[in-house]
């Protein structure tokens, strides 16, 4: 039954790219030839994937707003256009004159503007994207590991890429690029606004489009055309949870799809999921009219994203990072959410925070107390692995923020490192919720001596306080170091916050920078837990802090040579305390607190 099905789909795939080289001959207008009153129709859909005409008259030419950019001034006439203006979600529109194809509406003066004027890339300046272009690795900055990132700071991280989107001056105001309606289905409301004004500052309409599931209407193979001046949609996130951008179909020319007639970024080569569109209705506004729609089925995928449009091929596969998540909640039962987030460096880390986030909202309360334990793997096309474990608490939404930001963290870290080109296989995360908060407090650290010969044991106990009250006891023991008579050693009992801030103390560094993958991987797996105790010895003794790396208690010659300027490739820290041992203890609670125990070494 199943090959059936799949010939029955690969049939109507061939049929599909017939008709739609079918689409693709349509004769062009070239620029030299569009002059002031020409009159002619723009295709773009209003309802549904129905396509309407409407009337569309040349204004003029704005030529060289770039390096060799054009941008064709018109205003549109006809349906609903006098009410909405120019619609975001327009853009790519086609628009013919005498049955040629002109370009692809894809500016508009903004807000307050009393006629749809529209500004319009010429065909000509899009046929270009579809020359080949190479696919080219993109340098990613030196930036310090952390444990979480948020929204704003992601923001900071590409505020380079993410400037305000370029416009042209014309008649005194601002010519830019039609905004990208993007409709969110399946999320929270309260994770919806607070992402709203990022995207927004990403160049985005955030729409709140309801359920994320559509009903199937019949029974019938999918419908995998295209059409010139139908809807389409670069689908960025699905299965569970969707998130996708709308726009419109300029051209067809075999299996060679260019659309929106404005970039996104302008980032190049891209891997975006290209989608069929249904547009719900649209939504009448004077600040920006817009359409509301829903992806439909996957037909193929955007490949370039350039300054005058998008690129896309159809019967493509998009390379998508599965994101797998198995929610338990406080009375045991089980829920399994499956989403698909399109791999990239810029928008990836963004769409997983907003779509755990949403995930853990919808699940679990946001206000009163609330504790999430995390355990999941990341896997990465290399063959290797990162291991997230930890435990959050608190009040209102601060255990879903820290969870949704050491994720985000860890997937920025890993797509935009410095060292080589990293994708995610799949993405495996499992989260236990409890209504209650678990924290614990350090009470006090018992030792049974403070002195003794190298070699000795020591026993110790380290009580903690949680939440209601209730006092709790490891037990353990520690090995006398082997250090010169009178001289002594710290035994440090820490959380993991404050163990980081000693540890920056005694390497005199602000921040951690990895040298190499493995260390970067390395680092990431064994970000410190806030439910575990840490314990460290440390003694005066000489070392090296170099690349990230502790090299404790060196020779003299040895300290010399790492120190040379010939053997190091960084900049060695020297360090005067040495860390000789080191321990942590799992316990099931956000563990707080600190304490430094000087231990004297006998005569």
């Amino acid at each position: 039954m199943r090959k059936k099905t799949f010939m029955i789909f690969c049939v109507v795939f061939v049929v599909c790219f017939f008709f739609s080289s079918i689409e693709g001959s349509v004769p062009l207008l070239p620029l030299d030839q569009v002059k002031a009153g020409m009159k002619g129709k723009g295709r773009s859909a209003f309802k549904g994937d129905q396509i309407e005409e409407f009337d569309v008259e040349i204004i003029g030419v704005l030529t060289n707003v770039g390096p060799k950019r054009n941008i064709i001034l018109a205003r549109l006439k006809g349906g609903i256009l006098g009410e909405t203006g120019v619609i975001s979600g327009m853009s790519g529109s086609p628009v013919y004159i005498d049955g040629k194809l002109v370009g692809a509406i894809a500016y508009s003066f903004g807000t307050f503007i009393k006629e749809p004027i529209a500004g319009i890339t010429p065909i000509t300046e899009m046929m270009s994207i579809s020359e080949e272009r190479p696919q080219g690795s993109t340098y990613s900055p030196q930036v310090p590991v952390k444990k979480y990132l948020t929204l704003n700071e992601l923001f900071d991280l590409n505020k380079e890429i993410f400037h305000p989107r370029a416009s042209f001056l014309s008649e005194g105001k601002d010519l830019t690029p039609l905004s990208v309606p993007l409709v969110f289905r399946g999320f929270s409301s309260s994770v919806f606004e607070q992402s709203k004004p990022y995207f927004s500052r990403l160049g985005f309409v955030p729409v709140m489009g309801g359920p994320s599931v559509q009903a199937a209407e019949k029974i019938s193979p999918p419908d995998l055309t295209l059409q010139e001046g139908g809807p389409v949609a670069i689908q960025l996130v699905s299965g569970d949870l969707d998130i996708s951008g709308v726009g419109t179909v300029t051209y067809i020319d075999g299996n060679n799809v260019l659309a929106f007639g404005h970039s996104l970024y302008n980032l190049g080569a891209v891997d975006y999921a290209m989608t069929k569109a249904k547009i719900l209705t649209v939504v009448p506004s004077l600040m920006s009219s817009f359409k509301m729609a829903v992806a439909d089925n996957l037909i193929g995928k955007f490949t370039q994203d350039r300054v005058s449009g998008l690129l896309g091929e159809l019967g493509k596969v998009p390379r998508l990072i599965p994101v797998n998540i198995k929610m338990i909640d406080p009375n045991g039962e089980v829920k399994d959410y499956k989403l698909n987030v399109v791999n990239d460096k810029i928008l990836t880390p963004f769409l997983i925070n907003v779509s755990l986030g949403s995930v853990l909202t919808t699940e679990e309360r946001t206000i009163g107390d609330l504790s999430l334990g995390l355990l999941g793997n990341i896997y990465l096309e290399n063959g290797m692995s990162v291991r997230l474990e930890d435990l959050f608490s608190g009040q209102f939404d601060a255990s879903v923020v820290n969870l949704s930001g050491l994720l985000t963290a860890v997937v920025y870290f890993l797509t935009n490192n410095e060292f080589e080109e990293l994708g995610i296989h799949r993405i495996d995360l499992g989260v236990r919720a409890f209504e209650e908060v678990k924290f614990s407090n350090l009470e006090k650290v018992w030792l049974d001596k403070y002195d003794g010969s190298p070699g000795e044991s020591i026993n110790v106990e380290i009580n903690y306080r949680t939440f209601g009250g209730e006092i709790h006891t490891e037990k353990g023991s520690i090995t006398i170091p082997n250090l010169p008579a009178g001289s002594e050693f710290q035994l440090v009992v820490a959380d993991a916050a404050t163990m980081g801030q000693i540890e920056m103390s005694q390497y005199r560094v602000t921040s951690f920078v990895p040298r190499s993958l493995d260390q970067l991987i390395r680092m990431l797996s064994n970000l410190r837990k806030n439910n575990r105790i840490y314990i460290k010895i440390i003694a005066s003794k000489p070392g090296i802090f170099l690349k990230g790396e502790e090299m404790p208690n060196l020779p003299v010659t040895m300290k010399s040579m790492f120190a040379s300027p010939r053997a190091a490739a960084s900049s060695p820290v020297e360090i005067n305390k040495s860390t000789l041992m080191e321990y942590h203890l799992p316990i099931p609670y956000v563990f707080r607190g600190a304490v430094v125990i000087p231990i004297k070494i006998k005569k």
